[in-house]
């Protein structure tokens, strides 16, 4: 087993779902978001991230009158041209510009815009655990290999060991919750799924960002797919793509369809994301198509049971320490 190096990122990816690893006793009563309007109760302790290319803050901090951690998470939002085809209303002497500098033709400025131009999207989670403030926080990634022997002796007993709350995912299959969000829903428990939004998308098409969560808990991810998943993931392309067309007018060719590994929770879910949107986790590293999926499958039923898989670890996970005790990952 060969040691692999970091890669040069030091940004660990925001997962596609925050999850809340916490029991069951946080109840709808305790919760910070029944009467939260403002963030005047938010105390600053750290910064855990701060990604100038996404334009993205994750803050570490506690609520006034709250126990426990919280982390906050504020990234700009996109521009949308619906909002600028109004320009007369946001271009105005209650806009104003303050000029930086000016060299010849060339001048730079700060504009004022008005706050729906200048929406942050704030993500509060509360009470946050320890592992949210690891896996928010900037570390050094590493990128492994994963044979089978690797999957088999190291991985995934940490994943039986380690498993995250995945109560949110039932919730949202059994219609317990976000009832209001699906987009689209196959019945079917063999291969079926629901169709809803990302947290992370803001709902406008430019940025199109959604999650297709399969109805069977058998399947954690892609390295349990066999050629007897075949239709479900079909299922899954077919359905969801037309789901897409139908509501939002994208075609199959402006879509990209794609699993991640390892993912950020695991119970299979495949992602539609807007082609032009630089969506978190697209990298190579990170992100398969499902048509590569589905033929890799098609070729050899067993693919993903004999192939070997890169993967991108974080230093302060369980899973590096592990990969390092087994010899997996030599760390300098």
């Amino acid at each position: 087993m060969s040691a692999l190096h970091s890669v040069d990122s030091a940004e660990s990816p925001i997962p596609k779902r925050i999850k809340l690893d916490i029991d069951e006793k946080t109840t709808s009563e305790d919760s910070i978001h029944n009467d939260l309007n403002d963030l005047s109760s938010f105390n600053i302790k750290s910064v855990l991230s701060n990604n100038t290319n996404l334009k993205r803050l994750i803050l570490r901090g506690t609520f006034d009158s709250k126990e426990g951690d919280a982390v906050v998470i504020l990234q700009k939002t996109a521009f949308e041209e619906e909002d600028l085809a109004s320009y007369k209303n946001h271009f105005t002497d209650t806009n104003p510009l303050e000029k930086t500098f000016q060299n010849d033709i060339y001048g730079d400025y700060k504009y004022f815009a008005d706050k729906d131009l200048s929406v942050i999207k704030t993500t509060v989670i509360h009470p946050a655990t320890e592992k949210h403030i690891i896996k928010f926080s900037t570390q050094k990634l590493y990128i492994v290999d994963e044979t089978p022997a690797i999957y088999k002796e190291v991985v995934l007993p940490q994943l039986t060991d380690e498993s995250l709350h995945l109560q949110w995912v039932y919730n949202i299959i059994e219609h317990k919750s976000e009832v209001e969000r699906i987009i689209f829903e196959d019945t079917d428990p063999d291969n079926g799924f629901v169709m809803l939004p990302d947290l992370k998308w803001n709902g406008h098409i430019n940025t199109l960002y959604l999650l297709a969560v399969i109805n069977r808990r058998d399947i954690k991810s892609m390295r349990d797919l066999t050629g007897n998943h075949l239709e479900l993931l079909r299922n899954i392309k077919k359905k969801g793509v037309e789901a897409i067309k139908a509501k939002f007018g994208l075609d199959e060719s402006r879509l990209r369809i794609y699993l991640h590994y390892h993912p950020s929770f695991y119970h299979l879910h495949i992602h539609f994301g807007f082609l032009q949107h630089d969506a978190p986790g697209i990298l190579t590293e990170k992100a398969h198509l499902l048509s590569q999926v589905i033929n890799n499958i098609e070729l050899l039923p067993d693919y993903y049971q004999k192939a070997t898989i890169p993967f991108v670890v974080r230093e302060n996970d369980v899973l590096c320490k592990k990969l390092q005790e087994h010899g997996v990952l030599n760390i300098s």
